[in-house]
Parts: structure tokens; C-alpha cells; sequence
């Protein structure tokens, strides 16, 4: 792995770090939801929200679909999906340990 590619993944990983950030993304996880109604259910302001969804998306994290006068947003492909739920199924092994 390259120092550019390592690099693009450390920045990658630091964007997981933010909760808000994470939870906007397994808001994303169950399909297309526009930013008002991941605001709703996360008790964000809408601002916030987009300022979240603008990094992801910047980061190829999440996809933005232009309807009408809103844009819904999804994960961006089966991979991301993929990590977030092996990284699930980890946590829950790790307390299954305990």
C-alpha cells in the first residue's frame, strides 16, 4: 500500500471517528434518506447534518440523489456497507467475551 493510499485511509478512518458522523452513516445504511429526516432522527440540526453528509460524501463514503428540491442520500457502495457491519458483528463478539 502506497503513503498517498495510506494517507486517504487514515483520513477515511478519522471521518468514522466522529459519532455524529458515524450515526448519519447507519442512518444511511437502511437506503435513501434526505437530510431533514436524518436531522429528525438524530436530533441534528439540519445544517450539521449537511456539513456531515459533504465531508462523507467527499470522502466517497455516501451518494447523493437529486429529487425534486431535496437530495437523499445512501452509502456509497457495498463495501463501505460492509465494513460498518463487520465492524458491528466485532463489537458484539468483543462483549460476548466479557
Amino acid at each position: 500500500m502506497s503513503q498517498s493510499d495510506v494517507a486517504v485511509l487514515a483520513e477515511t478512518f478519522r471521518l468514522l471517528g466522529d459519532q455524529s458522523r458515524l450515526k448519519i452513516l447507519l442512518q444511511c445504511m437502511h437506503g435513501s434518506v434526505a437530510v431533514g429526516d436524518i436531522a429528525e432522527a438524530l436530533d441534528l440540526s439540519q445544517s450539521l447534518v449537511s456539513h456531515h453528509l459533504r465531508l462523507l460524501r467527499g470522502a466517497r463514503l455516501v451518494r447523493g440523489e437529486r429529487q425534486a428540491k431535496h437530495i437523499f442520500y445512501s452509502i456509497a457502495d457495498q463495501h463501505v456497507s460492509q465494513v460498518l457491519q463487520d465492524m458491528a458483528v466485532h463489537i458484539s463478539e468483543d462483549k460476548a467475551d466479557d
